[in-house]
C-alpha cells in the first residue's frame, strides 16, 4: 500500500527555515514525479512544487518567488523541500505526493502532513 511520511516542521519566526523531508513507500519512487502541497485552515490544497522524477527539472508555485527548493534523493525514496526566508502566509500543514497537478497521483493516499508555522 502507499505511504507518505512527512517531516521536519516546526515552529520559526519570520525570515527563519525549515527542511521538510518526505519518505515514500508501496510504489516505484523513481518511476514518479513527486509534488509538495500545502492546505491552510479555510483554503484549498494548493501545489508547492514539483520535481520531476529523473530530478532534472523543477516547477514552483509562484507564490514561492525562489524561496524554496525542492529536492530529492531516489536511492532512498525521500524527497525535500528546503525553505528559506519564511512568511506568516507560509504556514500551513505541508503534504507530499506522486505526480505533478492539482490531483495527485495516489490521491486517496495522502500522509499526515507535517505543521509549519510562522509567526513571531
Amino acid at each position: 500500500q502507499v505511504h507518505f511520511v512527512e517531516s521536519g516542521g516546526g515552529l520559526v519566526q519570520p525570515g527563519g527555515s525549515l527542511r521538510l523531508s518526505c519518505t515514500a513507500s508501496g510504489f516505484i519512487f523513481s518511476s514518479y514525479a513527486m509534488s509538495w502541497y500545502r492546505q491552510a485552515p479555510g483554503k484549498e490544497r494548493e501545489l508547492v512544487a514539483t520535481i520531476f522524477s529523473a530530478g532534472g527539472s523543477t516547477m514552483y508555485g509562484n507564490f514561492v518567488k525562489g524561496r524554496f527548493t525542492i529536492s530529492r534523493d531516489n536511492a532512498k525514496n525521500t524527497m525535500y523541500l528546503q525553505m528559506d526566508s519564511l512568511k506568516p502566509e507560509d504556514t500551513a500543514v505541508y503534504y507530499c505526493n506522486a505526480g505533478f497537478g492539482r490531483v495527485p497521483v495516489w490521491a486517496s493516499s495522502w500522509g499526515q502532513g507535517t505543521q509549519v508555522t510562522v509567526s513571531s
